[in-house]
């Protein structure tokens, strides 16, 4: 518009020379009152405090420190002409003349001259020069292997590696490549290079690591600075539960209560009777759930959010306790009531395989980390391992589990976990045969394994859930106080953002949701009409929630203020009703 072509750059079409618009002069008043506006914006010198050597509101960044690392930012990000007009315009030089004739020296291969500037650098640090030096003669060395210079690379060994008398190990490494050619191609010394200014440019930036940040800037430190300001606030917020990518540069960080999953979005009917225990799979693309009705469901979780029935699994005889996914979600496990285990594909909804034991029934179940094989406690209180086809692999006798209990198996196989006795959780190291044990002063209900192995949630019959870390000799981090629990299994989870969040169900029909590391209790949801037995979050939605309840529903939690969707038994349709819980 206005005749000004619109590929020009916005401050070009503003500054530009009056003669060369056709618009009038009043026009042009306003468009030169625009360019000094603008100008003096463009223009105006950083914040500063006292005699200009600082800016910032707080007078503690050095202003030389912190051109010097907006240069070498621009430098990595390939604008040389904008990291060169920096230095110009500010006259604050990235290096001084004598650091950047020792890197034009090392580019060009200038191996001695390079070692005599070293010592011009004014490093006061003798062992960071020897070391330097080490390098840059190493570098010298394995160039005149490639060119074949034996003679040459022998004497640079003997009479000018040697004598800095530190790393000999590697010395003798060097010798060896003399020798034995086959010595360089293991260390990479032979062969022709191709890319002799990629070598020397990715060996600069190795040197440059040994140089005190005052002489040369570290690589990417602006971006570590901007990163390590993002890690504190996220690290500061108490409710924090978003994924990285969400954080920006444009404004301070700060999540709000409203990030945690807390408004019903569904509610699932589908079951007859309570609802027992629910999971996730590992995807987050389905979830599972087990109910006193001697049936389980798996459930689909669209990507817009919505969850529909996928599967109604039955054949057990008895209600079923829990489900466990395998490693690849391809596969279900559910496990009866002191019953059987069977196990189930994911996709057509077929029973492969049902699991037993003469005169022996089974209360927990779950996977080998490689899918290949089951785990299961059984009512005579030992664990047995199954492969897929039913042959038992191993099997601990004695008081191993109780007649209700959880059990679990770390990803890297080693330690199985289970409640052994009405007070203490069971640490058995396989390969060791070694034996630790979590010890309460309360029974212990339920327990669930954190993602990465080092944690475990205890619920207790006392109203108190309690955090462990067990990766060495176990020991209590974090108590969790506000549930009720009388007279159920109560369960609880891990979940949010790398899984800073501690959800549990409740007798009273509400779901409570703690701060991990805080022990804060953040949120306590209404809406069921019975009590809340179990609780998943989904790992791959950090917004997403669900809870199991003896009311016979289960309800899909969020963070949207939408219409509540009713799941019915019948045929699995959607129903919508206005509202909120």
């Amino acid at each position: 518009m206005g005749g000004i072509e619109d590929s020009e750059p916005p401050l070009k079409r503003v500054k530009g020379p009056l003669g060369e618009s056709k618009s009038s002069p009043e026009d042009s008043s306003f468009t030169e009152s625009l360019a000094c506006s603008l100008g003096d914006v463009m223009a105006r010198p950083l914040t500063s405090q006292g005699d200009g050597e600082t800016i910032g509101l707080k007078g503690v960044i050095k202003r030389s420190e912190f051109i010097k690392i907006i240069a070498r930012a621009l430098y990595s990000l390939g604008y040389d002409k904008s990291g060169a007009l920096l230095e110009e315009e500010s006259g604050i030089s990235l290096h001084s003349s004598v650091v950047d004739l020792f890197m034009r020296q090392v580019m060009d291969g200038k191996w001695d001259e390079s070692v005599a500037t070293l010592h011009k650098i004014g490093l006061s640090d003798e062992k960071a020069v020897k070391s330097a030096s080490f390098l840059i003669l190493e570098q010298k060395f394995r160039e005149l292997l490639k060119m074949d210079k034996l003679s040459t690379a022998l004497n640079t060994l003997r009479n000018e590696i040697v004598p800095l008398q530190i790393n000999m190990s590697r010395v003798h490494e060097l010798a060896a490549c003399i020798i034995s050619p086959s010595k360089s191609a293991i260390l990479g010394l032979s062969g022709v290079d191709n890319e002799g200014a990629k070598s020397r440019s990715e060996f600069l930036t190795k040197l440059q690591k040994l140089l005190p940040p005052s002489i040369v800037i570290p690589e990417k430190r602006l971006e570590h600075l901007v990163e390590s300001a993002l890690d504190v606030q996220r690290d500061s917020c108490a409710f924090h539960n978003a994924l990285d990518s969400d954080l920006s540069l444009y404004s301070d960080h700060q999540c709000g209560r409203n990030r945690i999953p807390s408004q019903t979005l569904q509610i699932l009917e589908a079951h007859s009777d309570e609802v027992w225990f629910l999971q996730f799979s590992h995807d987050g693309k389905y979830l599972a759930s087990s109910s006193k009705d001697q049936s389980a469901i798996i459930w689909e979780v669209k990507e817009d959010g919505q969850v529909s029935v996928k599967h109604m699994l039955t054949g057990h005889q008895k209600p079923v306790l829990t489900v466990s996914w395998s490693p690849d979600d391809q596969q279900l496990l559910t496990c009866g009531q002191e019953e059987v285990i069977r196990r189930w594909d994911v996709g057509s909804g077929e029973c492969l395989k049902v699991y037993e034991k003469s005169g022996v029934g089974l209360i927990s179940c779950g996977w080998f980390p490689d899918g290949k094989g089951i785990f299961a406690g059984m009512t005579d209180m030992s664990i047995c391992l199954w492969d897929l086809d039913g042959k038992e692999l191993e099997c601990w006798k004695g008081q191993k589990t109780l007649r209700i209990s959880d059990m679990a198996i770390t990803d890297d196989g080693k330690r199985i976990i289970s409640i052994c006795s009405e007070t203490a959780i069971l640490l058995l190291d396989r390969e060791a045969k070694f034996e630790r044990w979590i010890e309460e002063d309360e029974v212990v209900t339920t327990f669930t394994l954190s993602k990465d192995n080092k944690f475990l949630l205890v619920n207790l019959i006392n109203q108190e859930i309690h955090l462990w870390s067990i990766e060495s000799d176990p020991k209590l981090v974090s108590k969790y106080k506000g549930h009720k629990r009388a007279r159920f299994v109560i369960r609880s989870c891990f979940g949010g953002f790398e899984q800073a969040f501690i959800a549990s169900g409740s007798e009273d029909s509400q779901v409570y949701i703690w701060h991990r590391c805080s022990g804060e209790l953040l949120k306590a949801l209404p809406g069921h009409s019975g009590a809340v037995n179990s609780v998943s979050w989904n790992p791959a939605n950090l917004h997403m929630l669900a809870s199991a309840s003896d009311d016979r529903t289960i309800r899909i939690w969020g963070l949207g203020h939408l219409n509540i969707k009713h799941i019915d038994q019948s045929n699995g349709s959607v129903h919508h009703c206005n509202g909120r819980s």
